[in-house]
């Protein structure tokens, strides 16, 4: 059995993966395209290439839940970017605010990781409850 305290540093390890995944592939982004929509674009690439990387180290690493098959696995990932939804924005909100307010790419990066860290922090406790429940026996 997992103790809250490996759960909470796996967890913590797997978004900071997630967050240098995602804030890498921005700060690449930016650096092949500065012209109209940049920030919006790179932040949507970041966000692209951090999802998928979260839910497949959370669903092993984390929670240690195994899809019946690639239906459920489908309908769990579904389920998984459905409560993002929620969480990203709260993290593109601050990461836009900070760029707003500060109008620098290291201030807007902070602020990105800022609210990976809090989306975070809330999505797990969404995707327990919801996404990667246990079948009670």
């Amino acid at each position: 059995m997992k103790t809250a305290a490996r759960i909470a540093l796996v967890y913590a390890l797997v978004s900071a993966l997630a967050t240098v995944a995602n804030i890498g592939t921005q700060a690449l982004s930016m650096w092949v395209y500065s012209d109209a929509y940049a920030v919006e674009l790179s932040v949507l690439a970041g966000t692209a290439m951090g999802f998928p990387i979260k839910y497949v180290l959370e669903k092993k690493h984390v929670f240690g839940f195994k899809a019946d098959n690639l239906g459920h696995d489908t309908r769990l990932f579904i389920l998984y970017g459905f409560m993002g939804v929620f969480t990203t924005a709260i993290f593109w909100g601050i990461e836009f605010a900070f760029h707003h307010f500060f109008g620098t790419d290291a201030m807007r990066y902070l602020g990105g990781a800022i609210g990976l860290t809090l989306g975070s922090y809330i999505k797990y406790h969404l995707d327990k409850r919801f996404v990667f429940k246990q079948e009670l026996a």
